[in-house]
């Protein structure tokens, strides 16, 4: 199981282990209950580095976990933001710190038919970018990379460029033996 969710913390989370993005997501398969001990274990490992790692969803049914890696520090400041505290308020959010924010979307995960688009805003997209994705329904961009850009097409394309040309570099050192601590870039 650790060998698994190390491996997708070097291929699914390179950008935000390298600094580049505040936070990633994705889904991994197994046992909830040993998933919970192993973002545990590599909660308790990252986090005198700035980054956190918790649990969005589980999915028993389905034996999968929805994972979120983040720099801590960087989605504080993105939620001290006003025009993001506002979306967040005008979304139906309580007001809080970001632990708070999260456990509220953790519940939209598992209550809401629809994904929840507002997690755009927790993996750094631009707020713009979120507000045209849920306004346009995904039409209507003006270019798509890692996600549908709703501003400048030429930033977005250098923004998608760095994260990939990170995860690239990253899942090739760990396929080298290099471990998921080293390539952590301390916040």
């Amino acid at each position: 199981m650790e060998s698994c969710f190390e491996r997708a913390l070097a291929a699914q989370c390179a950008p935000t282990l390298a600094g580049l993005k505040p936070g990633s997501l994705f889904r991994i398969g197994g046992d909830p209950a040993a998933m919970r001990q192993t973002v545990d274990l590599w909660d308790q490992r990252l986090s005198p580095r700035g980054i956190r790692v918790r649990i969005l969803k589980e999915c028993p049914a389905a034996q999968a976990c929805m994972i979120y890696v983040y720099r801590s520090g960087w989605v504080d400041q993105l939620m001290e933001q006003p025009a993001i505290r506002a979306f967040f308020h005008k979304m139906g959010y309580q007001p809080g710190n970001t632990s708070s924010l999260l456990a509220q979307l953790s519940r939209r995960f598992c209550l809401e038919q629809e994904y929840p688009h507002e997690i755009g805003i927790f993996l750094g997209y631009p707020l713009e970018d979120v507000l045209g994705f849920m306004e346009h329904r995904g039409r209507n961009f003006t270019c798509c990379g890692l996600w549908k850009c709703y501003g400048d097409p030429s930033t977005a394309q250098a923004r998608f460029a760095r994260y990939r040309a990170c995860t690239s570099a990253y899942k090739r050192m760990y396929e080298r033996g290099v471990p998921v601590m080293a390539l952590v870039v301390a916040a």
